[in-house]
C-alpha cells in the first residue's frame, strides 16, 4: 500500500488529516467506553451475577483495558516518531478492531480481560498520532479549530456506544466497533505524512526516545505536568460515570440508572464541552485560561454529583451531562501536550500523555474499591476528585503558555 511521503501545506481547517483523525478518534471512543455500557450485561451472561463480583471483575477488565493503553501508548508514541504519523493511524485500528470482533465471541472471563488488554493495545495510538498530524499540517493559529473538530467528533462516538450497547445485544456491540474500524481503514489510504515529519526524517536527530523525557528535569517536569491537568477527565468517566449505578445506589436514586444511559450522557456533555473549551482557546488565545476555567467550573458540578440525595433519575442524568461538560476540555489538554515538545518526539509525547492519563484509572478505581469500604463511597469519590482536580490546577498553573506556537523545532 503506497501513500505520499509528505503533506501537501494548506490552510484549510477541514482538511483531509482533520476528517481523517476525526473519524478514527470517533471509533476509537466508541470502543474506548464500550465495556463501561455492556459490564453488567456481558459478565453476567459470561457468569457473574453477584452485585460484589460483577464491581470486582468490572473494575479487573477496565484495568486490562487500561494497562494495554498504557503498554501501547509508549509503543505507537514512539513507531509515531520513528515511522510516521500514519503508520500508527493504520496499525492501531486495525488491531483494535480485530479485538473488537473477538471480544463479540468470547465464552469466559479470561478470555474476555485479555481482548481487553489487546483492544486496549490498539486503542493506545489513534488519539495521538491523529492529533500530532493535524498539529502538525495546520497553521500554529488555526491548528486549535483542527484538534477540537477532531476531539468532539470523536467523543461522539460515546454517544452511539451508548446507544448501541442500550438497545442492542453486547456482542452485536463489539461487532460494529470491529466493523466501523475496518471500514475506516479504506479512508486513509489517501492520507498525506506530515511535512515536518519527513523534514526531520531527512536530519541528523534522534526520534522517538521517550527515556529523552526522563533524562533532563525541566522537560520530564513539563511531561508529568501535561499528564496531571487530564486526570480529572477520566476520574470522572472511569469512577463517577462507570460506577454510576453504584454512586446512584448510594444517593438512593429512586430509579434504576444506567450505565449505557449515564456514559452517553456524559459523553454528550464532553462533546459540547469540547466544542466550547477549543473555541474559547482561540478566542482568548490562551489554552491555560481555558484549562483552568473548565477545571473550577467541574469541581463545583462534581460537588453537586455527590450531593444530589434523592434526586430524581432526570435531573441525575442532566448532572452527567454536566460532568461531562465541565471535563470536556480533553481537546485542549492533548493540543497542549502536542506543543510543549519538538517533532522528534511530538507524537511520543501526544500518544503517551492521554494514555497515561486513561491509565491513571487503573489507580483511581484500585484507590476508589480499596477505601470506599472504610470511608463510604461518596466519600472516597470526593476525596479523589478533590486531589484530582487540585494537582490538575498546580499543573497547568506552571506550564508555560504555547497557543501558537511555532512547532517546526526539534528537542
Amino acid at each position: 500500500m503506497s501513500m505520499p511521503s509528505t503533506s501537501v501545506p494548506t490552510t484549510k481547517i477541514l482538511n483531509t488529516a482533520v476528517i481523517v483523525a476525526a473519524l478514527g478518534y470517533f471509533v476509537d471512543i466508541y470502543d474506548l467506553v464500550l465495556f463501561s455500557i455492556v459490564r453488567i450485561n456481558s459478565l453476567k451472561e459470561l457468569g457473574i451475577t453477584q452485585p460484589a463480583a460483577l464491581l470486582e471483575q468490572g473494575v479487573r477488565l477496565i484495568n486490562m483495558q487500561m494497562i494495554g493503553m498504557l503498554v501501547g501508548g509508549i509503543f505507537w508514541g514512539i513507531l509515531g516518531d520513528k515511522r510516521g504519523r500514519i503508520s500508527v493511524l493504520f496499525g492501531s485500528i486495525f488491531l483494535y478492531s480485530a479485538a473488537n470482533i473477538a471480544n463479540g465471541f468470547v465464552t469466559d472471563l479470561e478470555a474476555y480481560a485479555w481482548l481487553r488488554f489487546v483492544a486496549g493495545l490498539g486503542l493506545a495510538g489513534e488519539l495521538g498520532a491523529g492529533i500530532t498530524l493535524v498539529s502538525e499540517v495546520l497553521p500554529k493559529e488555526k491548528r486549535g479549530y483542527g484538534t477540537t473538530i477532531v476531539a468532539s467528533v470523536g467523543i461522539s462516538g460515546a454517544i452511539l456506544a451508548g446507544v448501541i450497547g442500550e438497545y442492542f445485544h453486547w456482542r452485536t456491540a463489539y461487532f460494529v466497533g470491529g466493523g466501523l474500524g475496518l471500514m475506516l481503514l479504506v479512508l486513509r489510504i489517501g492520507v498525506y505524512e506530515s511535512g515536518m515529519f519527513a523534514r526531520t526524517q531527512q536530519q541528523a536527530v534522534a526520534r522517538g526516545n521517550f527515556l529523552s523525557l526522563f533524562t533532563n528535569t525541566t522537560r520530564f517536569l513539563k511531561y508529568l505536568k501535561c499528564i496531571l491537568i487530564g486526570i480529572p477527565i477520566w476520574f470522572v468517566i472511569g469512577v463517577l460515570i462507570t460506577f454510576s449505578p453504584e454512586i446512584s445506589q448510594a444517593l438512593n436514586i429512586p430509579a434504576p440508572i444506567s450505565a449505557a444511559k449515564g456514559i452517553a450522557f456524559s459523553y454528550l456533555g464532553l462533546t459540547l464541552g469540547d466544542l466550547a473549551s477549543g473555541l474559547l482557546s482561540q478566542k482568548l488565545k490562551s489554552r491555560k485560561k481555558v484549562v483552568t476555567i473548565f477545571l473550577l467550573l467541574l469541581a463545583c458540578i462534581i460537588a453537586l454529583f455527590l450531593l444530589a440525595q434523592g434526586a430524581s433519575e432526570t435531573y441525575f442524568y442532566a448532572l452527567c451531562v454536566a460532568l461531562g461538560f465541565g471535563g470536556g476540555y480533553w481537546a485542549v489538554f492533548v493540543t497542549i501536550a502536542a506543543e510543549q515538545f519538538g517533532t522528534n518526539i511530538r507524537a511520543t509525547v501526544t500518544t503517551t500523555v492521554p494514555n497515561f492519563v486513561r491509565g491513571a484509572v487503573v489507580i483511581l478505581t484500585l484507590s476508589f474499591k480499596g477505601l470506599q469500604d472504610n470511608l463510604g463511597i461518596l466519600e472516597t469519590a470526593a476525596l479523589l476528585g478533590a486531589v484530582s482536580i487540585l494537582i490538575a490546577l498546580l499543573s497547568i498553573s506552571t506550564l508555560p503558555e504555547s497557543f501558537s506556537k511555532d512547532l517546526d523545532y526539534h528537542e
